[in-house]
């Protein structure tokens, strides 16, 4: 019994360093993916400002850009979750509750 454990434990480590080695998880690449996007938004908003666009215009970008950001953060807490939180907790270390607690953090400081 305690060596399927041990052997399980083995394995998945092994599978961690093997998604390490073959470059950034694609979870990475999807979020940087996106801040690029937001990147030339907030440089359109830029444009608009110095072009003196209609305030609403330059508004709904905005609004666009937070809800951008909002997406990317959500996916980076949804991998976050699935890996640093569940692995910690599956694996019954004192690290999982203060994993907890740091988002509970975060989100006491966000109007939710």
């Amino acid at each position: 019994m305690l060596e399927t454990i041990i052997k399980q434990e083995i394995e998945e480590k092994e599978k961690l360093k093997n998604l390490e080695k073959q470059g950034p998880h694609p979870t990475n690449k999807d979020v940087f993916r996106r801040l690029k996007i937001i990147e030339g938004q907030v440089k359109g908003i830029q444009r608009m400002v110095e072009n003196e666009k209609y305030c609403i215009e330059i508004l709904t970008q905005i609004s666009a850009v937070r809800a951008a950001l909002d997406k990317a953060g959500k996916v980076i807490l949804r991998r976050h979750l699935d890996h640093c939180v569940s692995n910690a907790i599956r694996n019954d270390h004192l690290e999982g509750k203060e994993l907890i607690d740091e988002l509970m953090e975060i989100f006491s400081k966000e109007e939710i």
